[in-house]
């Protein structure tokens, strides 16, 4: 009984070196059996992170795209954690080796006014429990080599979480429509991602309930004060050195963030 314990506890120490060394490793998928086992070595680093003075602010839906679902052969979303030293200011710039193959996403962040405790979550709970919402930019960030990333590896992986930038606007839910908002994400200007609410599993409040009762039957519940990260609205866009991103989202206005330029 301890082998598998302790396979998934070396799993986790590589995934934890990384972000010391910043050179990402192979695909870590063959030593994880299972989507329970890859979430264990996800939870094995939360429990680190926590226990060296981390805090947990809130969580992040991932895979709420159909067609990224598929290419992962998988049929339901996963989540990851989201923790203070996680959150960039708005307009802000990210320092050049801060992260290792960093992608973007445009994304609705609700924050609670409520818990959300129960396994047995509805959209009306979630409805009822949302404080506002505001634009977010979710910076992807991969420990795994390239990108080759599994559905174990992704989740282990905490998500493929790296950082994230909330827009500076809150709006209650009763001022924009989540389900039909576009979304326009710009890199210097240029289009790069289009999509809308509805691209978020038909809805980033369904996508919200997912997540509540996910992370009540896993014990560690939504409560007030939390941001989620809800899920894409449209493609995630690669990253380079200098590059600048606004995102742009009806009824909740824009959010923005840079990445300092390559060093000569």
């Amino acid at each position: 009984m301890n082998e598998p314990n302790a396979q998934l506890a070396a799993v986790a120490e590589q995934l934890r070196a990384v972000y010391d060394t910043g050179s990402p490793i192979p695909p870590i998928r063959d030593s994880i059996a299972s989507a329970d086992e890859a979430y264990a070595v996800q939870d094995l680093n939360t429990a680190h992170r926590l226990d060296a003075g981390g805090r947990l602010v809130g969580r992040k839906i991932g895979l709420t795209s159909l067609a990224v679902q598929r290419q992962l052969g998988v049929d339901q979303p996963d989540y990851g954690m989201l923790f203070a030293d996680m959150a960039v200011d708005d307009g802000a710039e990210i320092a050049a080796g801060r992260l290792i193959q960093p992608k973007v996403e445009a994304e609705i962040a609700f924050v609670l006014g409520d818990d959300l405790p129960h396994a047995d979550t509805t959209p009306a709970d979630v409805l009822r429990a949302i404080d506002f919402a505001v634009a977010a930019i979710e910076i992807v960030d991969s420990r795994i080599a390239d990108w080759q990333i599994s559905f174990y590896d992704t989740v282990a992986d905490n998500g493929s979480s790296g950082l994230y930038v909330l827009g500076s606007r809150p709006v209650s839910l009763e001022e924009f429509d989540p389900i039909l908002c576009g979304m326009v994400m710009e890199r210097s200007g240029e289009p790069v991602s289009v999509g809308a609410g509805s691209a978020c599993l038909g809805s980033p409040i369904s996508a919200a309930a997912w997540l509540a009762r996910t992370m009540a039957a896993a014990g560690r519940p939504l409560g007030v004060g939390d941001t989620i990260l809800s899920g894409a609205l449209g493609p995630m866009v690669a990253v380079e050195p200098g590059d600048a991103f606004e995102a742009r989202i009806s009824g909740l206005g824009s959010v923005t963030v840079s990445f300092e330029g390559a060093s000569s």
